[in-house]
């Protein structure tokens, strides 16, 4: 039986902007094997992990183990451009040092 793919590997480039103003509300993230506009429409929707280590270590509420990873989640909201680039609406904004950091793109909910 092969391994089933849970996640796909995203970048984030940065958050949507003007030619003087930036967007920090909507990030700009980059998946991994979307080249187009039409190879998104399976992404739209679909939920967005940022996992990053912080400092101190704190309880994590589903495994009750203390960890220093943290997680922010959000979402696929639509594409941007025709580069296969798409906008994601976080939680809570990103920090400045998500950009060019790795995201995951889970499968899931699905809309098929």
């Amino acid at each position: 039986m092969q391994p089933v793919k849970l996640f796909s590997k995203g970048i984030v480039t940065g958050f949507r902007r003007g030619l003087r103003n930036q967007t920090v509300t909507t990030s700009l993230v980059k998946i991994e094997g979307v080249e187009s506009k039409a190879d998104v429409d399976f992404y739209l929707g679909k939920r967005v992990a940022y996992i990053y280590r912080a400092q101190k270590k704190r309880k994590n509420k589903i495994t009750k183990r203390e960890t220093k990873l943290r997680v922010i989640w959000g979402k696929v909201r639509r594409a941007h451009g025709s580069s296969g680039a798409v906008r994601c609406a976080f939680r809570t904004n990103l920090p400045p040092k998500a950009i060019g950091a790795t995201v995951r793109v889970m499968m899931y909910p699905s809309r098929v």
